[in-house]
């Protein structure tokens, strides 16, 4: 619906309602059945949200597979309900992503992962800041490699809340501290390592930010193969040095890069 339904609205749309999908001035309401009277009731309440269209999918179509234990590295990936235990020496993650995007399904945030252990294995990780967090997968997998301190950012509100719900059940409140905003507005936080799996035009402005390449290493990912060139060449201009790279099915790509000149010190 047009409009932006608000957090006291939620509270009222009853046991069906899974979440609020929000991007500029819409409202994406998710239910787990179809909920046309609970709906008609907001609209009574709020004159000035304006229905405009209704779908109707499984859940699994809506995340593109069905949720279930996943391997990648040393990570279990697993859903709250799914009672599997890991094996000697795999870190376990429970995740539940709601309606939110990062399941670890997607190659972007697979290879992100795999930096990650890649980068670990040679250094500790220090501050970690994962910009467009989603369901916080990311910032939770820096917590399990040793991070004492992790910032998760992202815009969605529905976001920001199911990375909340991830890092409770991870048991990792204090380390993780996830902060709905722009990714724009956190360029100059201090951090070791940054993991940004977010738009091109985004990562191409934030760049430029002298405060933003501060930092000993970058991953980067959400690349296609015509962007990453253009992102390689910003970097070399800056004298970040890219040393690893990870491409699926030569589609979408990751870059892990340092800064030499603080890389060093660690």
């Amino acid at each position: 619906m047009r409009g932006r339904v608000r957090d006291i609205d939620e509270r009222l749309l009853g046991e069906n309602f899974l979440g609020n999908w929000v991007e500029d001035n819409e409202s994406f309401l998710f239910f787990s059945s179809p909920s046309s009277e609970v709906v008609s009731g907001l609209l009574n309440d709020r004159s000035d949200l304006e229905f405009f269209d209704d779908y109707h999918f499984t859940y699994e179509q809506w995340q593109g597979s069905c949720l279930t234990p996943l391997r990648i590295e040393n990570f279990l990936i697993v859903p709250p309900w799914n009672q599997i235990e890991a094996e000697k020496g795999e870190l376990k993650i429970i995740l539940d992503p709601g309606v939110v995007f990062g399941t670890g399904l997607h190659a972007t945030t697979r290879d992100c992962l795999k930096a990650m252990v890649y980068l670990r294995s040679r250094y500790p990780l220090g501050k970690v800041m994962d910009l467009g967090t989603g369901t916080g997968l990311l910032a939770i997998a820096a917590a399990f490699l040793g991070s004492k301190e992790v910032l998760a950012v992202d815009l969605n509100p529905l976001s920001v809340k199911t990375a909340k719900k991830n890092v409770r059940l991870n048991c990792f409140e204090e380390i993780i501290k996830v902060i709905e905003g722009r990714v724009e507005g956190f360029v100059n936080e201090k951090a070791d390592l940054v993991v940004a799996n977010i738009h091109y035009e985004v990562i191409g402005k934030i760049l430029e930010n002298k405060g933003f390449r501060e930092r000993s290493w970058f991953i980067i990912s959400g690349l296609m193969r015509s962007q990453v060139q253009e992102v390689k060449w910003q970097m070399e201009k800056y004298d970040l040095q890219v040393i690893h790279e990870r491409d699926n099915d030569m589609t979408w790509y990751t870059i892990l890069a340092e800064n030499s000149k603080l890389a060093s010190l660690h």
